[in-house]
């Protein structure tokens, strides 16, 4: 069966493309309250985008367990796994990573390797589907690994927030940036480098940060370039400007699901890639 890809459900991966490729997620749960749900299994992204418009409290993220990761593992190993990477949400936003280094531990069937994507949403999605189809044109684990860690180096995630609101509620931004980006109206621009959510621009206009999108990306050649989106209404507009960087029918579009639409907030709309070697 060859080297088979575990990740986390904060990669935000089209469920076409996980069947097709056989990548097997592990998912976080999301709390509304104190009603507790496992993302992508009892709460559809959509579904989450409708409840979250309308929730008198913010919702919640937590990890999934150490046991959640090895029984995946294990499962794995038993259909005939000779390896296994599990590439997650970047530990500095998450503890996923920490649960899949201790499942990884107790397994002994077939070798496991834990990779840190330093990343979110398709930024993590993209490194599973490279390792996905590297597995299963037979590279060996520790090739996949180093070509994991290579692409993670060249990687970039960008993304403009309709509204800093949710990073405020979330404790991810300071109260007095959030408060002063809403008085003047800013449409920030963010991005996540060496694992954390940095600051990137700030511009007055949706169409201008959507633009910033596409400047970040035509700066230099790219490769797996993803489009990532939280029920925004603008995505094909997005893929249209970018259409003559790289076609359309390249570009995989994600849409972000409760891990990260929980921080991010509606309408969020990004870009994801990495910088061509």
């Amino acid at each position: 069966m060859g080297v088979r890809v575990v990740t986390d459900s904060a990669c935000d991966l089209p469920q076409d493309i996980v069947d097709e490729l056989g990548i097997e997620i592990v998912p976080l749960t999301i709390r509304f309250g104190s009603e507790e749900l496992v993302d992508r299994k009892e709460l559809g992204t959509e579904e989450f985008w409708r409840r979250l418009e309308t929730s008198p409290v913010l919702p919640e993220t937590a990890a999934p367990s150490a046991g959640a990761f090895e029984t995946a593992f294990r499962s794995l190993a038993a259909d005939g796994a000779t390896g296994i990477v599990c590439v997650n949400l970047s530990s500095k936003l998450s503890a996923t990573m920490q649960a899949a280094q201790v499942a990884a531990k107790t397994v002994e069937e077939c070798p496991v390797e834990v990779v840190d994507s330093l990343s979110v949403s398709m930024g993590l999605g993209s490194l599973a589907i490279v390792a996905a189809r590297a597995g299963a044109a037979g590279t060996d684990l520790d090739e996949i690994v180093a070509q994991m860690l290579d692409l993670r180096s060249r990687a970039k995630l960008f993304g403009t927030l309709d509204t800093l609101e949710y990073l405020k509620k979330g404790g991810r931004v300071g109260g007095a940036r959030a408060m002063l980006g809403s008085m003047l109206s800013i449409k920030p621009v963010v991005e996540v480098r060496d694992g954390v959510v940095e600051e990137a621009g700030k511009v007055r206009t949706r169409s201008k940060a959507l633009r910033l999108l596409v400047d970040k990306v035509n700066q230099a050649p790219v490769q797996n370039l993803s489009v990532l989106h939280g029920d925004a209404p603008d995505v094909d507009e997005l893929l249209e400007m970018l259409d003559p960087i790289v076609p359309r029918d390249q570009i995989v579009v994600g849409q972000i699901g409760p891990v990260v639409g929980t921080h991010a907030g509606p309408r969020i709309i990004g870009v994801s890639y990495q910088l061509a070697s």
